[in-house]
């Protein structure tokens, strides 16, 4: 037996929930940037949902019902996400949650779903304990920064690192963890500044003085999404992006491909995966995804290969241990317990063109 997917939008979700849903689908509130500085990485990681929701109903759904995805606009500020994933909850609506959103929001969504229902958050995130019931499968800034940070330090014997990023949890975190990271490679930091999210496009030429000022020879940004894109834009105009070694823990390929690209040799990412990564599960998942959504549709990112694993996750592990939200956490209170969700490797790639070079 196999069944459609179905993207459902909310108001259809809590107009349903109104009816008996003994034999309704397994539903899982998704909640993925369709707005706001992060919303250029959205049509990737829906891709990488609708992917997995896809594989999971051509094999059975999830324990004989079909899989369904509610889509919340997770690119809108903390409270009204949350706001939005309240109402889901108390209509009773959705049976477990997964998203790819800022940790910001994230850590608005956790307060209001701990506890009631699993909740599975894919990116990379800011480290630190979590609520009942919700499981981070991405990375922390020193497993994902600390041998990328190490090895760019050596490599182009850098000296005076700045930090350039938005202002919200995530980039404090990974500020805080790279500026020690600097120092025991033998650099120090002479810069460090954060900027409210959507708000680089008005301050970049303070910025780009500051850094020269400084006399910086590398650059850790934090910066996302389209932040992240107007800012590598005005390096370029300026000619700082040849003077500075740059790596980011948040520039995947549709961010690269926003920018334009980039041939300078000296912007690297650190992300868990990459279009051209030599791994055949990783090109396995790409070959499935053309084959579903056609050679045009946005390359699957980092952010969507986490969120396709996580809704994997979870459908094994109502799988295993039934449908119920209560059993649900449980389950990920368990896999939390036994095995810290743990992420997997992390990869150091320099932009070349349009796509990445995997050096590590």
């Amino acid at each position: 037996m196999s069944f459609e997917v179905r993207l459902v939008d909310p108001l259809e979700a809590l107009h349903s929930a109104r009816e008996e849903r003994e034999d309704a689908a397994f539903r899982v509130g998704l909640v993925v940037p369709q707005s706001g500085p992060l919303g250029l990485t959205g049509p990737s990681a829906l891709d990488g949902a609708l992917l997995a929701a896809h594989e999971i109903n051509a094999g059975g759904g999830v324990l004989g019902r079909p899989l369904e995805l509610v889509l919340v606009d997770g690119g809108g500020t903390p409270e009204r996400v949350a706001a939005e994933v309240r109402l889901l909850l108390e209509a009773g609506v959705p049976d477990a949650l997964a998203g790819c959103h800022t940790s910001d929001v994230h850590r608005a969504v956790e307060a209001v779903a701990a506890g009631r229902i699993a909740y599975v958050f894919t990116p990379p995130h800011e480290g630190g304990s979590r609520l009942p019931g919700v499981l981070c499968t991405g990375i922390d800034p020193v497993r994902q920064l600390g041998a990328a940070v190490t090895e760019l330090t050596e490599r182009h014997a850098l000296r005076r690192w700045a930090m350039v990023g938005n202002d919200y949890i995530w980039p404090r975190s990974v500020h805080r963890a790279a500026a020690g990271l600097a120092v025991r490679a033998g650099a120090r930091v002479v810069l460090e500044r954060r900027i409210p999210l959507g708000a680089v496009e008005g301050l970049l030429e303070p910025l780009l003085d500051e850094l020269r000022a400084a006399r910086a020879d590398a650059l850790l940004l934090s910066l996302i999404g389209r932040d992240l894109v107007h800012f590598n834009r005005a390096l370029r105009r300026s000619g700082l992006d040849r003077a500075l070694v740059r790596l980011s823990g948040a520039l995947e390929e549709n961010g690269l491909l926003a920018l334009g690209g980039d041939d300078t040799g000296t912007l690297y990412a650190a992300m868990p995966s990459f279009a051209t990564l030599a791994e055949e599960r990783r090109q396995a998942i790409a070959e499935r995804h053309r084959s579903l959504c056609g050679p045009w549709a946005p390359v699957l990112d980092a952010y969507a290969v986490g969120l396709y694993d996580g809704l994997h996750l979870l459908a094994a592990l109502a799988a295993r241990r039934g449908l119920s939200p209560n059993g649900l956490v449980a389950a990920a209170g368990r896999l939390l317990h036994r095995t810290g969700a743990g992420p997997g490797p992390v990869h150091l790639a320099r932009a070349e063109g349009l796509g990445f070079a995997v050096l590590s």
